[in-house]
């Protein structure tokens, strides 16, 4: 399903705000809509974010919550998806489950001005960056990160960004500005992905 140009798409990191603050950075942006994609609705240090904490508080603002962590989580319950423990974006976005929920965010983004949300207060340390919403960005949506000060930052600026963090150029004669953007993904995805010890000793035994 490719959707139009048009569609925008937000994300947000809870971080360690508090539930009123969250939720103004949210009214700023005319977002009636939170998309939850931690694989754990649950924060143990920031309990406002529980799931059913969050999502009264969001009723109460008359901002809908969903949970689609299942499908859009950074972590996965598929062996497949693991190299030595450390879950594989790459296999992840291809499986049935994840294109479900991207699905999902496709249809809800033609009614709702919808914002993805994760724990991670920088967009760069989180996989709703790197892996959600470059998926997205493929469907021809355009995505906006909401910073923890209400400041918008553009996908391409992130992006930008991490070239710059992981010291590859803006643009070189031998590459394309996209294929420098997929090798800074990957080198950013190597320090942030999940890692899950017990799929690395199945693999392990697999391979005896």
């Amino acid at each position: 399903m490719i959707v139009p140009e048009k569609f925008t798409v937000y994300t947000i990191g809870h971080s360690t705000h508090s539930a009123d603050y969250f939720i103004s950075l949210l009214q700023t942006h005319g977002i009636n809509a939170l998309v939850d994609v931690r694989s754990q609705p649950f924060s143990r240090y920031n309990p406002q974010f529980n799931k059913d904490a969050l999502s009264s508080e969001l009723k109460k603002s008359g901002i809908a919550y969903v949970f689609i962590g299942k499908e859009l989580g950074a972590r996965s319950d598929d062996p497949a998806c693991y190299v030595d423990g450390h879950v594989q974006y790459d296999r992840l976005s291809q499986t049935s489950l994840f294109r479900t929920g991207i699905e999902r965010v496709l249809e809800g983004a033609k009614r709702y001005r919808i914002a993805l949300m994760c724990a991670e207060k920088e967009p760069l340390d989180c996989h709703r960056t790197v892996l959600v919403a470059r998926s997205l960005e493929r469907e021809g949506v355009t995505i906006q990160h909401i910073l923890a000060d209400g400041q918008l930052e553009d996908q391409k600026d992130t992006m930008s960004r991490l070239l710059d963090i992981v010291g590859l150029p803006q643009e070189d004669m031998f590459h394309s500005h996209a294929q420098l953007v997929d090798d800074a993904c990957r080198l950013r995805e190597n320090k942030i992905a999940y890692v899950d010890e017990a799929h690395s000793e199945i693999s392990e035994r697999v391979e005896a």
